[in-house]
Parts: C-alpha cells; sequence; structure tokens
C-alpha cells in the first residue's frame, strides 16, 4: 500500500470517529503510529515559518508543515466525515451494542497496545495513569448543559473541540454535546451559516495551533509520564463506550435523537435478554474490536516512516 494512500484511510478512520460523540479521532491517530507526526506538523508556527512566508519560499514552507502528510490526512478525514459519518450513525442508532462493543475492544486493544511503548513503567506512571482514567471517566459521566449561543461561545466551542478532538481519549463532539453546542453547531452547518462556521473555524484554528504546541512539548520532554496521562484517559473514556446501557432521557437535535443521561448495566440486565444477540455478539464485536487493533498497526505501521 503507498505510504500516502496509508495517510489519506488515517484520516478516513479519525473522520469517523470524530463525528461520533464519545470516540475521539486522537484515539484513531494514536492506533495507526501518526499522532507524533501530526502533533508535529501541526506545531510548525514559529518563527522560522514565519520568515519563510514573509520571504514568499512556498516550496519551503510546504516542507515545513510537512504539507503532502497534512493534505493527505486532512482529505481522508473530510471524506469520511461527508460519506462514511452518516452510515456510523445509522449502525449507532440500529445496532448500538454491537458498533459500542467494536470501540470498546478497539479503545481497549489500543491502550494496551501502548501502554507496551512505555519504557521502564514505575510507580510515577501508575498514578499519572489513575488520574488520567479518573479525568476520562468523569468527562465521559458529565451531563450536557444548554449554554447561550454567542459568538464568544461559538469561538470557545471551537478551541474546546479542536483540542479534544486531537488529545486521545476525549471526544471533541461529545464535550460539544456537553457544552449544549452541538446542536447548534450541526445546524449552522447544515443551514450553511457561515458566520457561525466562521467563527467556529477561526475558533478550533486558535486552539489548534496552540494546543499543538503544548503537546509536542510534553511529548518530547515528559514522554512517558504523557503517555501515560493519554491512556489513562482513554482507559477512562470506556465509560462512554460501555456497550450495555440504559437512556434515562433524550434531546432532539433537527433530526437526531442523541442521549443525554443514561446509565451503565450488565448485560444480563437488558430488557427481554437474550444470550446470543446481548452478550456473544456483543463480545464477539468486542474481540473484533480488539484484534483489529493489532492487525491495523502491523498494516500501517510495517516500514512506515514516522
Amino acid at each position: 500500500m503507498p505510504k500516502w494512500l496509508k495517510i489519506y484511510m488515517s484520516g478516513v478512520m479519525m473522520g469517523a470517529a470524530d463525528v461520533i460523540p464519545g470516540v475521539s479521532g486522537g484515539t484513531i491517530a494514536f492506533i495507526l503510529g501518526v499522532y507524533d507526526r501530526l502533533i508535529a506538523a501541526l506545531s510548525g508556527v514559529n518563527k522560522q515559518s514565519l520568515t519563510m512566508l514573509v520571504k514568499g519560499d512556498i516550496k519551503a514552507l510546504w516542507r515545513h508543515f510537512d504539507g503532502a502528510f497534512l493534505l493527505s490526512l486532512g482529505a481522508g478525514i473530510a471524506t469520511s466525515i461527508v460519506g462514511i459519518a452518516g452510515l456510523i450513525t445509522h449502525l449507532l442508532a440500529t445496532y448500538p451494542e454491537y458498533v459500542w462493543s467494536f470501540f470498546f475492544g478497539l479503545i481497549l486493544a489500543s491502550a494496551y497496545f501502548l501502554i507496551g511503548h512505555i519504557e521502564r513503567f514505575s510507580l510515577r506512571h501508575f498514578l499519572t495513569l489513575v488520574v488520567g482514567i479518573a479525568i476520562g471517566a468523569s468527562l465521559s459521566l458529565v451531563v450536557p448543559i444548554q449554554v447561550n449561543t454567542t459568538y464568544s461561545m461559538v469561538f470557545f466551542s471551537g478551541v474546546i473541540a479542536i483540542c479534544a478532538m486531537i488529545l486521545p481519549g476525549i471526544s471533541g463532539s461529545f464535550l460539544l454535546l456537553m457544552m449544549g453546542m452541538y446542536g447548534f453547531i450541526l445546524g449552522a452547518v447544515k443551514d450553511f451559516n457561515f458566520a457561525v462556521i466562521g467563527v467556529f473555524a477561526v475558533g478550533a484554528l486558535v486552539g489548534l495551533l496552540s494546543f499543538s504546541k503544548v503537546l509536542q512539548y510534553l511529548l518530547e520532554h515528559a514522554k512517558s509520564l504523557t503517555l501515560s496521562a493519554l491512556i489513562g484517559i482513554m482507559v477512562g473514556a470506556l465509560v462512554k463506550v460501555w456497550p450495555w446501557k440504559v437512556v434515562d432521557s433524550w434531546t432532539q437535535i433537527g433530526s437526531k435523537k442523541l442521549p443525554v443521561e443514561e446509565h451503565l448495566i450488565l448485560p444480563w440486565h437488558t430488557s427481554s435478554y437474550h444470550f446470543t444477540t446481548d452478550l456473544l455478539l456483543p463480545l464477539g464485536f468486542m474481540i473484533i474490536g480488539f484484534m483489529i487493533v493489532f492487525l491495523i498497526s502491523y498494516i500501517f505501521l510495517r516500514n512506515t516512516d514516522k
């Protein structure tokens, strides 16, 4: 498989994850081995890049920002959001237990996979992991609120959402839902409200350029502890993707009906429990999700330049 196609397909999978409240595109980037390169490319705004821009050296600027990589990845994300997001939304509405089971296995395996990259795992790594789990679980259990949809809030939403989207374990779309802005932003995109879309995009750009630098610094100077925290957040976020749950209340956003409050249950506590459909099949999808991480890592990471 050509390198550009691997990067494009990575973007497709990241885009599919980003539109689902509860799953992070950053998690997928970690699994596929493109996370470090993505953060390095996004954090390229510095004195050197500004000098290139002033001089009009577009070729050097393109190389500086790893333009070919960002273009292929961005094209994949855009393709996924336009073409695949609707399918995933349909599957979540029709077969929620199976889809969430698949993502549960995928995220669990990715956490296991990443722990193996931490050298000399110690007590401080364990404690950082525990703190990350607490943060991830807390964010997953937060009940969505409703805020005033002012332009300043739209800008702030863009900053928060994009930071979450590049942070493994935290879903940007879920944070928008938690802030009560998911439906408003979704409606603005659907209605082509360019004023709202523009303010949100500026906020996302500011968040992307600033937060990516923070992440790059942490990965360069405290990589093992940063990985421990991110893995912990991913594990904590499993609360959100637990397949067996009961929705206590819903919210209607346009034509979409989204859960607001829900509580987790054991599979045999589901209504009209059936061993095959309520336990065996979800466990099967969970195992598929778990195993596919290692298959993907083999295909995408084998002989691939970091």
